[in-house]
């Protein structure tokens, strides 16, 4: 659907290197140095340390009754940029920018520090674009990401070792010109080992270790006036990004039936189109390759999207997997795609992306993203919507995994790594 991205993303990566905004923390360098000894890179406790060792404030979220925890920075609007469900000595699941913090050079258009969950609002492009000035050409020079969901903090509400809440309130105008006064509430749990598996509708073999958690982002309308489809609305917009495998694949199960009555089956021409050794439609599930290697994204419209997926790394044995909060019936969805729009609301409501080289060979990552939105938020003055996403990671054996794939997608582990 969004036909130019791919210039627009090129160019993201040739200046992607520019920012960096640090926070504070009240760590010693000594700590830091002493966790270091102990923790590769790669782990969650390397991780730990590297935001330490940069100054950089973060919370965590810890399960009292196994190693599951998480990481997240309030300066980063609140989002988990990892977690791990062995403690420091764990893998560490999220994708971090290093170089790019490293840099420590802010920028005043984007600062993508990485993170397996962040929240952004859309849509990106369009007449109701937060993301361009009115009357500017949509092109990435003119392209911004609001402070707001980019450099600024999120303001901590609430906090204990599960859980901890975030606000932030502010004013933006889309690119129609509408003023938009926004409230942003966002909660994040750590899920324990019954809430897991009451989330998930199955038992997990005791074999297995896993981490899951929730988050439940309200989206507010603080001004007087109606968000409509005249003036513009916005939506929740939840990122994840992850670390990619040489053999590692997302599946996306979809809602069957003929392309006259539910439309196409997906949207794979963002970067043009995907390569067929790359998608495979196959029994109800779309599986995509995200091996870090070749950049192309994949869409999936409200009318065939199922509010859950996975994807699967055979090599470390770490089957994740995504729920998110849908409408029972079909609604409308903001469009992202930039400049002119045919329908301003005809926009896909999960995503998923796998990075790769662009043409002068450079590359962000690499890394791979799954991406859930809520509908777009016509909303009433001091009306609310809340969208939720839960992410879990597990690992342990094939067969015990399978069991969990088996049952909530129908499908084998071993096809689904097979696959490709």
């Amino acid at each position: 659907m969004i036909s130019n991205f791919k210039a627009k993303y090129n160019l993201i990566l040739m200046v992607v290197f520019l920012a960096f905004m640090p926070g504070c923390s009240t760590s010693s360098d000594k700590n830091t140095k002493e966790m270091n000894k102990d923790n590769v890179k790669g782990t969650y406790g390397y991780d730990v340390a590297f935001f330490q060792k940069h100054n950089i404030s973060t919370i965590e979220l810890k399960d009292k009754d196994s190693q599951a925890c998480l990481l997240l920075i309030p300066g980063y609007q609140g989002r988990v940029m990892t977690s791990s469900v062995a403690g420091n000595e764990g893998a560490s699941f999220g994708w971090i920018n290093y170089r790019f913090i490293e840099a420590g050079k802010p920028s005043t258009q984007f600062n993508p520090f990485g993170g397996e969950e962040r929240l952004w609002l859309g849509p990106e492009g369009g007449p109701f674009s937060i993301y361009f000035k009115q009357g500017s050409e949509q092109v990435f020079a003119n392209w911004i990401v609001p402070k707001e969901i980019d450099t600024e903090p999120f303001d901590i509400v609430e906090q204990s070792s599960e859980k901890v809440s975030f606000r932030k309130n502010f004013t933006l105008a889309n690119a129609s010109g509408t003023k938009m006064d926004i409230g942003i509430e966002r909660v994040v749990k750590l899920l324990n080992s019954p809430e897991a598996e009451s989330a998930l509708g199955i038992s997990i073999d005791k074999s297995l270790a896993y981490v899951g958690y929730e988050s439940e982002n309200t989206l507010i309308n603080r001004g007087q006036e109606a968000w409509t489809e005249k003036g513009g609305a916005l939506s929740v917009w939840m990122l994840a990004m992850f670390n990619p495998s040489p053999s590692g694949v997302v599946f996306i199960p979809f809602k069957k039936g003929s392309e006259a009555e539910a439309g196409k089956i997906v949207n794979d021409d963002y970067f043009g189109k995907v390569p067929a050794d790359r998608l495979i439609v196959k029994d109800g599930i779309l599986f995509f390759r995200t091996d870090g290697k070749h950049r192309s994204k994949i869409g999936i419209t409200p009318n065939r999207a199922l509010p859950f997926c996975g994807s699967y790394d055979p090599e470390k044995m770490v089957l994740t997997l995504l729920w998110y909060s849908a409408p029972e019936n079909p609604s409308k969805y903001v469009n992202s795609k930039w400049g002119q729009q045919d329908d301003p609301f005809s926009g896909d409501a999960v995503n998923s992306y796998n990075d790769g080289p662009v043409d002068d060979g450079s590359i962000m990552g690499p890394f791979y993203e799954i991406e859930s939105s809520s509908p777009a938020a016509m909303l009433p003055s001091g009306g609310k919507i809340t969208h939720k996403q839960r992410i879990f990671h597990i690992t342990g054996s094939e067969e015990k995994l399978s069991l969990i794939t088996e049952k909530l997608f129908g499908q084998k582990l071993a096809d689904i790594a097979k696959v490709f």
